[in-house]
């Protein structure tokens, strides 16, 4: 790492001071797809809802036809109608979840269909600034951990976890240094 962070430069990663709303909503959109789509789409559907913040009432009244003119694909729609509902009937969920501990986290959202620990994982990171967060389930951190020791095959999440044990207690900053070593990462500014 040491390499790494010498090559790269100092963190510029910033939290992104969203709503939890509009930011669950940013992280629903940023699934399994590159940072410049995400970016774009989220962009188009904000300004469709005359956001930020993203309301949650204009977005469930979204037809599919505009879902669609803003990127929003069939799987990503049925998610965020899920998020609409379960938020809606669970007023307290979003108030105050930035103070709760991260497993309390997982559990309130992952009982969403259609949010899963990624989509955890990076509200933690890029919405609440959490220090401690290894996203095991990242495509690009377990490619970039592969390259950094120089490893034979993708390594699993268990293989990831115990390979970036010694990152701790500062995972989400390591991560955003290998992501950073491949490319642009969200809310950070280019290195000088």
């Amino acid at each position: 790492m040491k390499g790494l962070i010498a090559r790269v430069g100092p963190c510029t990663l910033t939290p992104m001071p969203d709503d939890p709303f509009t930011l669950l909503v940013r992280c629903v959109i940023a699934q399994q797809i590159s940072t410049k789509a995400a970016t774009s789409i989220s962009a188009k559907l904000t300004a469709a809802l005359g956001g930020p913040p993203v309301a949650r009432e204009k977005l469930a009244r979204l037809t599919d036809a505009h879902f669609l003119s803003c990127g929003v694909s069939a799987p990503k729609r049925r998610t965020l109608r899920a998020v609409c509902e379960h938020v809606g009937a669970n007023p307290d969920l979003l108030p105050g979840i930035a103070e709760r501990d991260d497993d309390t986290i997982r559990i309130q959202l992952t009982a969403i269909k259609g949010i899963g620990p990624w989509t955890v994982d990076m509200i933690l990171m890029f919405g609440f600034g959490r220090p401690d967060v290894l996203p095991v389930g990242d495509l690009g951190l377990r490619m970039g951990v592969k390259e950094l020791y120089r490893l034979r095959v993708l390594p699993d999440p268990k293989k990831l976890t115990t390979l970036t044990e010694k990152w701790r207690p500062y995972r989400s900053i390591a991560t955003w240094y290998v992501w950073r070593s491949r490319g642009p990462v969200p809310q950070s500014k280019e290195s000088a």
